[in-house]
């Protein structure tokens, strides 16, 4: 049953990455260009991803436990602390250069490797870099 629910799941967030444009850099990049040509339209994609989401997790959390497992995952700590900010500023410096987060990043690898693949792999390489500099901390 995961396993189905995991392939609707991916199946239905694959679709509207393609379908919002999330998968082409250039779209995304001229959303962040807020001081240039600005491309205002992914925030109707980032605006219908957030509503259809809050109201899925009031529902489930309304239900008392998920479908598929014991207990909801939620997060154990709200803090806003210093490495959370400066995760997120590193984040948002690779989203706003490359044009691409990660989803999109995976999606465009399998659907042109020959330009995604690199960037995919130096991602996972950011993320086990980040991970041993988060240990250290």
């Amino acid at each position: 049953m995961i396993l189905f629910a995991s392939l609707i799941t991916g199946v239905l967030f694959g679709m509207g990455l393609a379908l919002g444009g999330m998968l082409d850099p250039s779209k995304v990049i001229g959303f962040l260009d807020i001081f240039g040509l600005w491309d205002p339209s992914l925030a109707f994609v980032m605006g219908g991803g957030v509503l259809v989401s809050g109201i899925g997790y009031r529902l489930a959390i309304s239900r008392g436990r998920p479908f598929l497992a014991e207990t909801f995952m939620l997060p154990a700590s709200q803090l806003i602390d210093r490495p959370l900010v400066i995760g997120a500023a590193l984040f948002g410096i690779g989203w706003g250069i490359s044009g691409l987060c990660p989803g999109p990043a995976v999606a465009s690898a399998l659907l042109n490797p020959a330009d995604g693949i690199g960037f995919v792999l130096f991602m996972i390489a950011g993320l086990t870099l980040g991970r041993v500099i988060k240990r250290r901390m």
